[in-house]
């Protein structure tokens, strides 16, 4: 019976030891500032908490089937990007595995936003995409008529997202359904960045807008030298963004007033991330750089193989961009034996020219009109709970089952049965001794 006894006082020592494992690893795991959606908030503010990393070490590398110009989500150790190859992809953040994708009926430009358990992305099928996050299965989706390479930003219960036929819309979250449009002057890639109240997004029209989240009416707008495919970044009173005219930009998020600038080798259609002082953005000329926020001077860059259309995603010390390489890279220090880094090939630093560029003027404030045109507040085509495109799993690489129940749960629960049997062993052994 001591046998017996000391037995089962070990197994529950061993248990405890990995409670108190499980609960540090949490706690751990708390403390990382994931990336939820494009520009980290849900918001797009493009601000994170996590430490940047001032090498670009290579974690690993997951290679689709198509180039990609979409950007990383990451949440809660996933990491969620969209491919030329049709599909949505979930990965693992930490080793690059596949867990599900979803394949849509055209390419897929836009990047996803985590919401509710919620994937919200566009296809160049016109459709903005509610899937599953566990399993990548559809919720809904609503045709737009038009291709949506914008990106979709969620707060207070609706989807914010721009599409080439020059619209920005505001839909539900839950149901799809259209609660306002607001047309602009030209065909809308950029994604807009929703913060106090206001819309932030840039047109090929050239110009950066700042609408009200609300009911879609015009504050103000930007003017520069080129198309406005980049999206937003708002931080510290500043919207950092790029711009066709080769130009990363930084403007005064109250009136649009020009901050400073910097030229890069060629066109800027990469959306800053800002986090710890730092601007990461790509550019055409196939460099991923790391600016100044306050005053634009490089910091530092690294040259791809190929064109850098994708933007950056920043979480537990990491950057996540994609290439037109077809290839995602993940910049940051290794925990362990780092494999040597790729040559950097720096090219001349670009001097910031802070007058050489349009001036902001601030607009009158525009009502969207009413009819077809502009249309706010006015029935919309229904979404379709439709079951196909379909999720197909990757013919070489199986989707992980979903995540187990909570190791703590089940610890709590073995220990207090454990110590139930030790209770009622001990009482039998002292009821039989004063036998």
């Amino acid at each position: 019976m001591e046998k017996t006894v000391t037995a089962i006082s070990s197994i529950i020592l061993l248990l405890l030891i990995l409670l108190m494992l499980a609960v540090n690893t949490r706690a751990q795991n708390s403390t990382i500032d994931w990336w939820p959606t494009f520009h980290h908030e849900l918001t797009h503010s493009g601000y994170s908490n996590s430490t940047g990393p001032n090498v670009n070490h290579i974690a690993w590398i997951f290679a689709t089937s198509g180039n990609i110009y979409s950007s990383p989500a990451v949440v809660d150790g996933k990491l969620y990007v969209g491919s030329l190859d049709r599909k949505v992809y979930a990965l693992d953040a930490a080793n690059g595995q596949l867990i599900w994708n979803y394949t849509t009926s055209n390419t897929v430009y836009s990047s996803p936003a985590i919401a509710d358990s919620k994937v919200y992305t566009g296809s160049m099928n016109g459709k903005v995409y509610a899937l599953n996050s566990t399993n990548g299965e559809l919720l809904w989706s609503y045709s737009t008529y038009s291709y949506v390479s914008s990106s979709p930003a969620v707060e207070d219960g609706k989807v914010y997202v721009g599409a080439i036929n020059r619209k920005v819309y505001a839909l539900n979250s839950t149901s799809g359904l259209q609660i306002w449009s607001y047309t602009t002057e030209g065909s809308i890639e950029s994604s807009p960045a929703v913060f106090e109240g206001k819309v932030y997004v840039g047109s090929y029209d050239d110009k950066v807008y700042a609408l009200n989240a609300s009911n879609g009416n015009h504050l103000w707008s930007y003017a520069t030298g080129g198309d406005v495919s980049s999206s937003p970044a708002v931080e510290d009173g500043k919207v950092y963004i790029g711009s066709l005219d080769h130009n990363v930009y930084a403007l005064n998020a109250a009136n649009g007033q020009l901050i400073w600038n910097y030229t890069t080798g060629d066109k800027v259609d990469s959306s800053p991330a800002v986090m710890d002082g730092k601007v990461y953005v790509g550019s055409w000329d196939g460099n991923v750089y790391a600016l100044d926020a306050g005053s634009g001077q490089l910091i530092w860059n690294y040259t791809t193989r190929d064109l850098v259309h994708s933007s950056p995603a920043v979480a537990d010390g990491k950057v996540y961009i994609g290439s037109w390489d077809g290839k995602v890279y993940a910049f940051g220090q290794l925990s362990s034996s780092p494999s040597p880094s790729p040559t950097q090939t720096s090219e001349p630093e670009p001097t910031p020219v802070p007058t050489a560029n349009p001036t902001a003027t601030p607009m009158p404030t525009v009502t969207p009109k009413e009819g077809p045109s502009n249309p706010e507040n006015t029935p919309s085509p229904s979404p379709s709970a439709i079951t196909s495109p379909t999720l197909s799993p990757s013919p070489t690489n199986k989707p992980t089952s979903p995540p187990k129940e909570e190791p703590l749960v089940v610890c709590a629960i073995v220990i207090a049965i454990l110590l139930g049997l030790i209770g009622i062993i001990s009482f039998k052994r002292k009821k039989r001794n004063r036998g």
